[in-house]
């Protein structure tokens, strides 16, 4: 196997403006690539996204952008995807909240914008491959064949938000960060040796469409309130809130109960209702999940049949879990081996086999233990 493309290549780097995809676009060059950068204009308005260096989407970041391409030698051009951003992405986005889920923005950018808008537009204007700032891995067989990876160092792993992508896009896709064994402050010396200028920049975090970081507000302003009741696991009215889609599966802070559990314990959001615009709470025990189904599978490559043993992820950030799993009808049948806390309708599921990306799905219905586990 390979990890590495057997000749150059014509390359479209996708710089977001940050330092890891300036230093991946350097290093895309370095290998001997024929490389132009990129810039997404995400919005019609950049002055509404996140500024102060945060974000992917604003004006200081497409600047930012162009000085490193200059820097690096290559050409630079900036795309307007504003509009499939918005459908795609925005829009989905406040649906699915609307809709009692939690949603994952940045797995739909990469699925929609930057590896099928983006990468198509690329393919049809003769470019061999995407380039982005993303540490995970495509590795290639002697047949041809592909598959995605968990990055080598496994603190910086950015797999879970590309488990979308399929064998056609894994293709033309190119993660020269993936291989990096060092530290962020080491990418940071790499781009200040290149004469980067963001090499001390920021990360970007949160939402970048959400200029404040107040998802509740954004979606209070584009759903409006709508005043409902707050109920304990017995039904009994303990508050109110102002939209049952500013809450999450286990979500703490900012539930607004006006009453104390008997027991003196905090409470967690155990289920959103859109239909009657209940929010019910209750122990963090009762958030455990035994099993869930899943729709929407992709697959990095052939889809798997039968019944097999996995490692699953639940979120961008989080750890492993051991998971038996089977595709059944077009549904992703999952049980974990030991329950698991705080699962939410909305959310991927992205299966491993060891370091492989199987492949992700969005979780749809979640069944609870049947003796929760404290």
């Amino acid at each position: 196997m390979t990890e590495t493309p057997q000749r150059p290549l014509r390359v479209l780097a996708a710089m977001s403006g940050g330092v890891d995809s300036a230093v991946a676009a350097a290093r895309a060059v370095e290998a001997g690539h024929d490389v132009t950068g990129v810039h997404l204009a995400l919005s019609a308005n950049p002055q509404s996204f996140r500024t102060g260096a945060r974000g992917c989407c604003t004006i200081e970041d497409s600047r930012d952008a162009r000085r490193a391409a200059d820097v690096i030698g290559i050409p630079f051009y900036v795309w307007d995807l504003a509009d499939r951003f918005r459908e795609d992405v925005v829009e989905d986005f406040v649906a699915e909240y609307e809709a009692g889920r939690t949603p994952n923005p940045c797995l739909r950018c990469n699925e929609k914008i930057k590896f099928a808008a983006l990468l198509d537009k690329a393919l049809a204007l003769g470019f061999d491959a995407v380039c982005t700032g993303h540490y995970a891995r495509v590795v290639t067989h002697p047949d041809g064949t592909r598959e995605l990876h968990r990055a080598s160092d496994m603190a910086k792993d950015q797999s879970y938000v590309l488990g979308v992508l399929d064998e056609r896009q894994l293709a033309h896709a190119l993660f020269p960060l993936g291989d990096t064994l060092t530290t962020k402050d080491e990418i940071r010396a790499e781009a200040e040796r290149r004469d980067l200028a963001v090499a001390k920049k920021p990360d970007s975090h949160d939402i970048c469409f959400i200029a404040d970081g107040d998802t509740q507000g954004f979606l209070a302003s584009r759903l409006g309130k709508a005043e409902g009741d707050i109920l304990d696991e017995s039904g009994t009215k303990v508050g109110t809130h102002e939209g049952a889609y500013g809450y999450t599966i286990g979500q703490r802070k900012g539930l607004r109960i006006g009453h104390p559990a008997a027991d003196g314990k905090p409470r967690y959001v155990l289920d959103i209702s859109p239909v009657d615009n209940t929010v019910t709470v209750g122990p963090a025990a009762s958030l455990d999940v035994a099993s869930l189904t899943a729709i929407r599978p992709r697959w990095c490559g052939t889809a798997p049949t039968g019944t097999a043993t996995y490692t699953a992820q639940l979120r961008a950030h989080g750890g492993e879990t051991e998971v038996t799993a089977e595709l059944r009808d077009g549904t992703l049948h999952v049980t974990f081996t030991e329950p698991v806390r705080g699962v939410a309708p909305g959310q991927a599921i992205v299966l491993y086999d060891e370091s492989r990306v199987v492949g992700s799905a969005t979780i749809a219905t979640t069944d609870r233990a049947a003796t929760p586990v404290s």
